[in-house]
């Protein structure tokens, strides 16, 4: 799934799949990281999918549509990524799992790339929330997958802001992102305040010569501009039911035209204290007024979150705020007058605004898959380089941990003529497995990978046979940061078979995140020194290889207006 082929004729770009809108760009001949137009001629693309029967629309005039007949439109679908329950389903009944819906825009965005390049676009870096699970990752690669591209990495959407706003915010570079240029134009702490229309992320970063360096990062996936229109929403209504009208909560249609009018009086506060709402339902027409400090007091909670989230990302990465030289925002919602002033006021320095939340993050994919690319076309005829995706079995296991370092400097790091940085990324979840206390019936996640850890990462945990004559092993697989298992989720099972052996006998499970922060596992038997077993995670929450490439085959037929 998702898996490398050599690279083609086509060109490669770098996608930021939002939950509200959708941007890709390129980097051109002069080695400018720019923002591609759609064929509407917008910058950024509305993350919406409308169905007119078994037609798609995606965009604008999905947006546009979705008023007419809300039960026929997906929004916020990047929500449900890795969700296998979520399902949307056609008035005719076609259905579609959240793969496949972000697989149209993926598709939509590729199309207007090629008319916007005049040249076939086979090849793309795509960008995600830091804090994406293991199963979300998959499934973003498999929409790529189903769109027709190779997707060479997934990148962490604050680590590619912070690789586009490193130069964009660079006092001696202006105008674009110039992708030619060494990052070591800038060097210091740099802290990522990406807050979207649907997620939520802080990164710490230090940034030097030649190299980007993660420290820490933590989010929240259900935690967006989308939030902050619910609770406009939910006043607004309140007020209108006060003054009147019915509650415009209750229908699809009136739901569907209460949320454009939040977001409108939300935009409007971004640049005036007061904004009016017009609203109507069931004859009733009343001008519901809100100001400022209104939507603050309102939305103060969902303010505090990200607060202490950024407090907690500045701890973990051995940081003071006196020691971050650069605040750099990503995502419209960071527009709103209070986010900025909420880190003037925790950080003692105002958030660097040079850079354009709604793009920076596209830029900087772009830039990861320029590098990527020069990498895998290096300028002279040489020894082809290892592939930029999923290493070989050989290559996840059996390092020492200096041979392992040495080798992620080698795979994160892209050089060119006139160009060499490296990007060293962390585990954004924790990954364990679950055991038991010895010689009691107590079960327990033993976290072998901590949050935070450099990628690619490697570690390995021992334990023991439980009882005599054991002849097999269950293997379970977790992600999260506590002991306790009530606060972790499993990835998935493997039984192994062994054996039989007798009580106590040693085993060791080694796990490794590769750069797209995909698990991979490896048992090995201590007494025999031999393999008991070597797997990927696969679970129900999963794509699997049957099911992205019947998704493919479905996808290629339709065409995506």
């Amino acid at each position: 799934m998702g898996g490398q082929r050599e690279p083609g004729a086509g060109r490669w770009v770098g996608i930021d799949l939002g939950t509200t809108f959708s941007a890709v760009a390129s980097v051109d001949a002069f080695g400018r990281a720019l923002v591609l137009p759609n064929r509407d001629g917008e910058r950024t693309t509305p993350s919406v999918v409308f169905f007119d029967g078994e037609q798609p629309l995606v965009g604008t005039m999905a947006r546009r549509s979705v008023a007419t007949s809300p039960l026929d439109a997906v929004r916020f679908v990047k929500r449900a990524m890795g969700d296998p329950a979520w399902r949307f389903e056609t008035s005719r009944g076609t259905g579609y799992g959240p793969e496949e819906i972000s697989a149209l825009i993926l598709k939509r965005l590729k199309e207007d790339a090629e008319r916007a390049l005049s040249s076939e676009v086979t090849d793309a870096v795509i960008t995600v929330p830091a804090y994406f699970d293991d199963a979300a990752r998959r499934a973003t690669i498999a929409a790529g997958t189903i769109a027709g591209l190779t997707v060479r990495r997934v990148v962490n959407e604050p680590t590619a802001a912070a690789l586009a706003a490193g130069l964009v915010t660079d006092p001696g570079v202006g105008g674009g992102v110039d992708a030619g240029v060494d990052v070591g134009g800038w060097a210091g702490s740099l802290l990522v305040y990406d807050l979207g229309g649907g997620t939520f992320d802080v990164t710490a970063l230090r940034v030097e010569p030649g190299a980007v360096h993660v420290l820490a990062t933590a989010g929240d996936r259900n935690l967006g501009g989308f939030d902050f229109d619910n609770a406009l929403m939910h006043l607004l209504d309140e007020r209108f039911r006060a003054a009147g009208g019915p509650s415009l909560l209750a229908d699809d249609a009136t739901e569907v035209d209460l949320r454009e009018r939040a977001e409108l009086v939300k935009h409007t506060l971004t640049s005036v204290e007061k904004a009016v709402a017009h609203l109507a339902a069931d004859g009733v027409a009343r001008s519901v007024t809100v100001t400022r400090d209104d939507f603050e007091h309102l939305t103060s909670a969902l303010l505090s979150r990200t607060r202490d989230t950024a407090e907690q990302v500045v701890e973990e990465a051995g940081l003071t705020w006196a020691e971050v030289d650069r605040i750099v925002l990503a995502g419209g919602s960071t527009r709103m007058p209070m986010v900025r002033r909420m880190l003037t006021e925790i950080s003692g320095r105002a958030p660097d605004a040079t850079a354009n939340p709604d793009e920076v993050v596209a830029l900087g994919a772009a830039r990861m898959a320029h590098l990527l690319e020069r990498a895998e076309r290096p300028p002279e005829p040489e020894p082809r380089g290892r592939s930029s995706g999923l290493r070989s079995t050989k290559a996840r296991f059996g390092l020492r941990r200096r041979e392992r370092t040495e080798e992620s400097e080698e795979e994160s790091t892209a050089s060119s003529a006139g160009m060499r940085l490296a990007v060293h990324d962390v585990t954004s979840h924790g990954l364990g497995q679950i055991l038991y206390r010895r010689g009691t019936e107590i079960r327990f996640n033993r976290v072998i990978i901590a949050r935070n850890t450099p990628i690619p990462a490697q570690e390995p945990c021992l334990f023991y046979t439980r009882y005599n004559r054991q002849d097999e092993l269950e293997i379970s697989i977790t992600e999260g940061d506590e002991t306790d298992l009530a606060h972790v989720r499993v990835l998935g099972k493997e039984v192994l078979s062994i054996g039989p052996y007798p009580k106590g006998f040693p085993f060791e499970t080694t796990l490794a995140y590769d750069e797209n922060q995909i698990i991979f596992v490896q048992v090995r038997d201590l007494t025999t020194g031999e393999l008991v077993g070597t797997f990927e995670i696969e679970h129900v929450l999963n794509p699997n290889a049957e099911r992205v490439a019947a998704a493919t085959d479905r996808i290629r037929a339709i065409s995506p207006l």
